[in-house]
């Protein structure tokens, strides 16, 4: 995203396009300013008539004294530009304070030296504000999205083995306790021996006779 000094035009055509914007403000502003300001100072039957008159009258004015403004101001700039050989927001803020000591030069040295610092504070205001939205937004930007994607239905809690599992998904652990054959390791060599636990029938554990005698099997055979 561009700064607001990137992205405005370029200096020579930045003036007329100053001026053009600006004589436009000044222009929609002060008609809908002298509009309401004609129909309260006209008397009834005759408002819209006395609000038109004093958009007619006025508008041209402000426009023209906005766009006076705006030229002041972008010739400045450019000359900043020109001099400090940079694009930065001092170049704005020295450009609004010339140009309104430069507009109040005739009323005395007091009254210049006080429009430029006011011209120089209100640009600074509007620098510092442009700075702020530009960083909040290209910090909402780089911001990454993350996505909590649910597990699938019917998804057993418990895999089985040869299952295959969805990537990010931890596997349940099917290694095998050898706590059994230390502790029958330990009880070989002390005389102990794992113990005969009573089976039980809850279990999934099957035990195998050591010594299962069959009964004989009866022979009918003729002799």
């Amino acid at each position: 995203m561009g700064t607001p000094e990137t992205s405005r035009e370029p200096c020579p055509d930045r003036i007329l396009d100053d001026i053009g914007g600006a004589f436009g403000m000044g222009a929609v502003g002060g008609s809908a300013f002298h509009f309401l300001k004609g129909l309260y100072n006209s008397p009834k039957g005759s408002r819209l008539v006395g609000g038109s008159q004093a958009v007619r009258l006025n508008a041209p004015r402000v426009g023209g004294s906005f766009a006076v403004w705006g030229g002041l101001f972008s010739t400045f700039d450019c000359t900043m530009v020109y001099v400090r050989q940079k694009e930065d927001p001092w170049n704005s803020i020295i450009a609004g304070a010339a140009t309104g000591g430069f507009l109040s030069m005739r009323q005395g040295l007091g009254a210049s030296a006080r429009s430029a610092a006011f011209g120089g504070v209100l640009l600074a205001m509007i620098e510092g504000a442009g700075i702020m939205l530009n960083k909040f937004l290209s910090a909402q930007q780089q911001m990454p999205i993350i996505i909590d994607e649910p597990m699938p239905a019917g998804y057993p809690v418990n895999g089985l083995p040869g299952q295959s599992f969805p990537q990010g998904v931890m596997q349940p652990s099917t290694v095998p306790s050898d706590s059994g054959s230390v502790e029958s390791r330990f009880g070989g060599w002390f005389g102990g021996g794992k113990k005969d636990e009573p089976p039980t029938s809850g279990g999934s554990e099957t035990k195998v006779l050591e010594s299962f005698d069959a009964p004989p099997v009866p022979n009918f055979a003729f002799k």
